[in-house]
């Protein structure tokens, strides 16, 4: 996160206590990719606002107004204690579209994540393409791979 980026508050108390939890660096970067999630919902006007919520133990990030986009889910990592992710519905072409588009400039796990290392900066313009993607995926009947270049 620069230092131009203001954290927004948390809306869920049960967040905040998740993200009291972690490490100090674990921490700031999962902050790194809420606050991106924030940043590139605030770029769409069809997004609308995020609501962001607990789901599956995971802080979570919908368009509940608008109904816009799909579920983005961040965390450390279960089986890793320098791993953290981004997870995407299983059911959607996200993952599978990121890695066609991306290959390999990002780490992914299976069909719903997208992997980080606690050492490493995110790769912060393709992540902010692939939140982009996530948070739009039921606006358009265009590709998500049309959507993720041309915007």
């Amino acid at each position: 996160m620069g230092e131009a980026d203001i954290m927004p508050a948390f809306q869920d108390a049960r967040v905040a206590a998740l993200f009291a939890g972690y490490s100090p660096l674990m921490r700031r970067r999962l902050e790194d990719l809420r606050c991106l999630i924030f940043e590139t919902a605030a770029a769409v006007e069809a997004v609308g606002p995020i609501e962001e919520t607990l789901k599956w133990g995971d802080p979570s990030y919908l368009t509940a107004q608008t109904n816009a986009g799909s579920i983005i889910r961040i965390n450390a990592h279960r089986r890793s204690g320098t791993c953290y992710a981004a997870y995407f519905h299983c059911q959607t072409n996200l993952v599978e579209t990121f890695r066609a588009t991306f290959g390999e400039a990002l780490t992914f796990e299976g069909n719903r994540a997208i992997l980080f290392d606690v050492a490493e900066e995110i790769p912060k313009d393709l992540l902010a393409l692939c939140f982009r993607a996530a948070l739009t995926y039921r606006l358009s009947k265009r590709s998500i791979s049309t959507r993720i270049l041309c915007g």
